[in-house]
């Protein structure tokens, strides 16, 4: 009886770390939730199909890169997603295209291939503590919306405000491109005989 009380406090305590930074639906997820290593979909190993079905009403054409990744859940079933809270083209933030100057200033921390991306605003991992996985805190339940808004649209709040947020970034891929992995060290080199 008491080894059972032990292994249930032992197994609390190594979910706690879990729960505690759970804030949102990928939290029920484990990796393979999202990314398949034997079974790979397209871009960064991802378990569902990029959804090519769906149209970006700003190009007419269908969704690339990691937006398309997204899109394999997080669209509607007749346009080629899952179906799992699907987002609207039309009636959210424009993704999958690239920022015109005139509209906004946005920093390069948050762009993929000088496009905007799902990615470029949402870390979907579950190690993001912040509302609706935004890579900046906006606050409990987004109260500081508009700060984080003024990260690429100036006019939203004092830039000062913008200045002093943290972006969050539990794995940007940009980070581990081949060209960017160090360098083995270097053999060590025979001895020279005498």
């Amino acid at each position: 009886m008491k080894g059972l009380k032990f292994l249930g406090i032992l197994i609390l305590l190594l979910a706690l770390p879990v729960v505690a930074s759970a804030y949102g639906g990928h939290d029920g997820l484990n990796c393979t939730g999202c990314h398949g290593i034997h079974n790979a979909k397209g871009e960064i190993i991802f378990a569902v199909e990029p959804n090519k079905k769906a149209i970006n009403p700003r190009t007419k054409q269908p969704y690339t890169g990691t937006t398309a990744l997204c899109l394999g859940c997080h669209e509607t079933v007749e346009k080629g997603g899952l179906g799992i809270l699907p987002v609207s083209a039309v009636h959210s933030h424009p993704y999958d295209v690239t920022p015109s100057e005139k509209v906004a200033k946005v920093p390069a921390v948050f762009l993929r291939d000088g496009k905007l991306e799902c990615v470029g605003c949402h870390d979907p991992h579950p190690s993001n503590p912040y509302f609706q996985y935004l890579r900046v805190d906006p606050g409990a339940k987004g109260a500081k919306m508009a700060e984080f808004c003024a990260l690429c649209h100036a006019s939203k709040a004092s830039p000062t405000d913008a200045a002093k947020m943290k972006v969050f970034d539990s794995m940007d891929e940009r980070k581990y491109t081949p060209a960017a992995a160090p360098k083995a060290p270097a053999a060590p080199a025979a001895p020279i005989k005498k």
